[in-house]
């Protein structure tokens, strides 16, 4: 791997020559492979059993890593959501979130493609928001799709730039900010961030990064945490930045606990005494990562929202799509179910930002039809007697995957397509054919 020469100088001088050396060896090796099972729809990781799980990411409670990199595509449940494919490192956001105080309304201000949302998710406690936001469309649509699989109901998907926040009041107990980054600790799996890496893009993005935690700031509540993470080794996107906010904002750095055994690099800089954990691949299986928790000591003012009263659920007992009464409103021809508790917090979100999804999708009203949405599928709250259901061999869960018709032996009308008893998703049996319902923005493309 041939390195910029700036990038040398200004590694070499974190890590000393001879770790700088190890480290340009690690760089020459294969990626590391690692997986989580989602606790919602396979807690006994019964997807993964057909892969060949070396050992566990010690830092995590939950994450495996894999000796090879399999077809995840070719895997129906991993379609149904059954488990996600995340980097180890960015994995320890568990640790964080541990010395976190119970925290109930959490954002993940950059949170494409979702790895660390669904962790968030499956960490938080139940009755917990987790509202994930992505302001580049492309991305956030992805982002979306990988909440929808994931299947808890106490999500919100928003597509906002962070200054869009500007609007919203303190409310967050928690914010992640995945900061967007020079891409060092991903010279291994990308070589575009390789090419584009340069020390004036290094400042540009700590810019960035400081106009990014500026804008969020107002949004959290006295005494609520931050999680500041990149995926770079330099201590300009981390120690500088993570400094900034203790010295200029009102924040002060949280220790999180660790074993030894795990080999995480802390502070790099000499100018900064702070609790900064990095993970460089010749020290930790995974990619380059430094994470920080920081508490908000500051003062936050109230802030003056709008409300454009648009937003008016309606209290539902005994739906007969989801095991569970919650309230339902619609927006745009689709109707949500969402819970009691989150209603005032996602009113007031909705009102002032652009949105994709929440809670559960129910249907879709289009003339006199309601018809099911794919969320509802997805979800964990689905009633599996509202709808005859149908089970795929793999073969023909790929097929239908695919969006290819599908045979299906059922009486007529929405029908759940089920994997090893995993919803895939609905058809829409009309007697001598069936209309395959899969998004078609997801399907399998080969």
């Amino acid at each position: 791997m041939l390195l910029p020469q700036a990038f040398i100088d200004q590694t070499t001088a974190l890590l000393g020559q001879q770790q700088f050396n190890e480290f340009c060896k690690a760089l020459e090796s294969d990626p590391v492979v690692s997986v989580r099972p989602n606790p919602f729809k396979d807690p006994e990781a019964k997807a993964l059993k057909n892969y060949d799980i070396e050992s566990r990411v010690e830092w995590s409670s939950s994450g495996r890593y894999l000796s090879r990199r399999p077809p995840f595509t070719l895997n129906p449940l991993f379609h149904a959501g059954a488990f996600y494919v995340q980097e180890a490192s960015s994995m320890f956001l568990e640790q964080a979130l541990k010395q976190c105080e119970h925290p109930l309304t959490v954002l993940d201000l950059c949170a494409a493609p979702g790895g660390k949302s669904t962790l968030l998710r499956s960490l938080l406690p139940d009755e917990a928001l987790l509202v994930c936001n992505e302001p580049i469309r492309s991305r956030a649509l992805i982002l979306a799709e990988n909440i929808i699989k994931w299947g808890h109901e106490g999500c919100l998907v928003t597509s906002n730039f962070p200054r869009d926040f500007s609007k919203v009041a303190p409310i967050f107990d928690l914010v992640v900010i995945d900061a967007p980054c020079s891409g060092e600790g991903m010279f291994r799996k990308d070589n575009p961030a390789l090419e584009m890496w340069s020390p004036i893009a290094v400042e540009q993005c700590a810019e960035r990064q400081r106009q990014i935690i500026n804008d969020i700031w107002p949004t959290i509540k006295q005494g609520g945490y931050i999680i500041y993470s990149t995926c770079t080794y330099n201590t300009t996107e981390n120690e500088d930045n993570i400094s900034y906010m203790c010295e200029q904002l009102g924040a002060e750095a949280v220790e999180i606990d660790i074993d030894p055994k795990w080999n995480i690099c802390q502070n790099l800089s000499d100018r900064h005494n702070l609790p900064v954990y990095r993970f460089m691949p010749h020290k930790t299986r995974g990619e380059g990562f430094c994470i920080a928790l920081l508490r908000k000591t500051s003062d936050t003012p109230n802030t003056k929202t709008k409300t454009k009263k648009k937003f008016s659920p309606i209290s539902t007992a005994n739906n007969p799509l989801t095991t569970t009464d919650m309230v339902t409103l619609t927006q745009n021809e689709t109707q949500y179910a969402i819970r009691t508790n989150d209603a005032p917090i996602i009113g007031h979100l909705i009102d002032n930002l652009h949105f994709l999804t929440m809670g559960v999708a129910l249907c879709e009203t289009k003339g006199r039809r309601e018809i099911p949405r794919h969320e509802l599928a997805m979800s964990r709250l689905l009633n599996h007697n509202a709808f005859p259901s149908v089970e795929l061999s793999i073969d023909k869960a790929l097929d239908y995957l695919r969006r290819q018709a599908v045979c299906i032996d059922a009486k007529k009308g929405y029908t759940l397509i089920t994997h090893n008893d995993l919803p895939l998703g609905f058809a829409n049996n009309l007697g001598n054919r069936s209309n395959n319902m899969y998004p078609q923005n997801w399907k399998i493309k080969h």
